[in-house]
């Protein structure tokens, strides 16, 4: 009996050497793959490290093209600024110029017995005329 027990023994010692042989290799097929996907993700990592690089790198030259186009957007909007002021202030000059003009024009047409000249006579005309001359002249002294 002892022999068939030792034979057992040993039979089933090399059932269990089989089943970790097996199990073994299924393990090392697994670490295979392992290896394989780690040097994939490896891989995929490193391209998404240069991406983000490239992307730093395109975010701050854009944040300086918007630092630039801020500063000529500004410089441009206090140019125009200051051109709308000037225009407003040359309307406002032309605007003078024309009442001065429309009364001089007035001043100057004769007078005719059809048309009464807003009740002026010829010596009244001669003195609007002349009033309206003198409006013209500026603070510098120039006729406008």
């Amino acid at each position: 009996m002892s022999h068939s027990f030792g034979v057992a023994i040993e039979t089933l010692v090399a059932i269990l050497l089989l089943l970790t042989i097996g199990y073994c290799m299924l393990l090392n097929n697994r670490l295979k793959r392992l290896k394989a996907d780690e040097h994939s993700l490896k891989a995929t990592i490193a391209e998404l490290i240069t991406a983000t690089e490239i992307a730093e790198r395109a975010i701050g030259g854009l944040k300086h093209t918007v630092r630039d186009v801020n500063e000529n957007l500004g410089n441009q909007l206090a140019a125009a600024a200051q051109m709308s002021q000037q225009l407003k202030n040359q309307l406002a000059e032309s605007d003078v110029v024309i009442r001065r003009l429309s009364r001089i024009a007035i001043a100057a047409r004769p007078s005719t017995g059809s048309e009464p000249e807003a009740g002026l006579s010829s010596p009244q005309a001669t003195v609007a005329a002349a009033r309206a001359f003198a409006d013209r002249r500026r603070s510098d002294g120039l006729a406008a």
